[in-house]
């Protein structure tokens, strides 16, 4: 009788305990959201690639004021290298290094018989070239992951990126045949630097009632935001395809060498860089009006009205936009260091 008496309450305790086991156990099943699968260093890796790429200019030497208008005819091309390291199922980092050139032209660009926007700029007549050279390290996110090795990546995938970017600019323009007191210029026909010329004043001793007075040479080094988007395509075990559509945004407006009011001619130290601070007398059209202008240093030119004079409202170009450049690029990678095969059955 003793005996079943232990065994009758050491059934009854077993039966508690069960009964609490199975309700934790399924309190656990009901809250279970899967184990996270760690992607570990064994499935990060790198990869090297070249790229083509299309450049695109938007600033003050574009068609028209709008902030994304652009004259398609210059797009420019440009190379670069890339390195990357694949740190998750989702992310990667990758630094590059990118060589090409912007340009832009009034001329070629505005439309002189558009009255509201484009003769002004026809008449500005201004243009520029410049050959930019840029370090990035920009971070990339898929939209489809890949918890596995580099050989599971997905077919195709579409990614954004972005980053940051430090450049070398320095904004050049061909120099015309004469200056505006109709001499010849000894570098006609070369490519100039324009910053060294201080064509809207930078290096002039300007009067504080001048509109630009205390403008400051710009720095030929800036900062840039790369930002975009894109797809990639597995064409091999280890190689990509990947095409890119983004933009550069840049805290300079001097990437054309314009972005404020123009300045009285007398006070640029040389013929060059006046020519290269107004061009508009290298507009032959007769219907163009211009009128006698007599400059601080007694000079007096043949000039379009409201070009190359020290008024509030002659503005060169528009200091208060930024300007931006569009990055277009086709790549192909080739991941490195990585031997595993895919198993092969009979």
């Amino acid at each position: 009788m003793f005996l079943a008496f232990i065994l009758s309450c050491s059934h009854e305790v077993f039966s508690q305990m069960d009964r609490r086991t199975i309700k934790k156990n399924n309190k656990r099943i009901m809250s279970f959201r899967g184990k996270k699968s760690n992607f570990s260093k064994e499935k990060r890796y790198f990869s090297l690639g070249f790229s083509l790429n299309a450049l695109n200019y938007y600033g003050d030497l574009a068609p028209n004021p709008g902030a994304f208008s652009t004259d398609i005819s210059f797009t420019r091309p440009a190379i670069g290298l890339n390195y990357s390291l694949r740190l998750g199922p989702r992310y990667a980092v990758t630094a590059g290094f990118m060589y090409g050139t912007l340009s832009g032209s009034d001329f070629s660009s505005a439309d002189e018989n558009d009255s509201e926007n484009g003769k002004f700029r026809y008449y500005r007549n201004l243009s520029f070239r410049n050959r930019i050279k840029e370090l990035s390290v920009v971070a990339s996110f898929d939209l489809i992951e890949n918890q596995a090795t580099y050989l599971s990546r997905a077919n195709w995938t579409p990614y954004a990126f972005a980053g940051i970017a430090v450049f070398h600019h320095n904004p050049q323009a061909k120099a015309p045949a004469t200056g505006l007191d109709n001499n010849a210029l000894p570098q006609s026909g070369e490519w100039v630097n324009l910053r060294e010329l201080g064509t809207e004043g930078q290096f002039s001793d300007l009067q504080t009632t001048d509109v630009n007075y205390g403008i400051k040479p710009y720095k030929l080094i800036q900062i840039a935001i790369p930002m975009g988007v894109g797809v990639r395509f597995k064409v091999h075990d280890v190689v990509d395809l990947s095409a890119e559509f983004g933009f550069r945004y840049l805290f300079t407006d001097y990437i054309d060498d314009v972005s404020k009011n123009y300045v009285d001619l007398g006070v640029l130290d040389s013929e060059l860089a006046r020519a290269l601070s107004y061009r508009g007398n290298e507009l032959t059209k007769p219907d163009i009006a211009r009128r006698p202008f007599t400059a601080r240093n007694g000079v007096t030119y043949n000039l379009i009205n409201g070009y190359g004079t020290e008024y509030a409202t002659n503005m060169r170009g528009n200091k208060d936009n930024k300007d931006i450049f569009m990055v277009t690029t086709v790549r192909i990678s080739y991941i490195l260091g990585k031997t595993m095969h895919k198993a092969k059955f009979r």
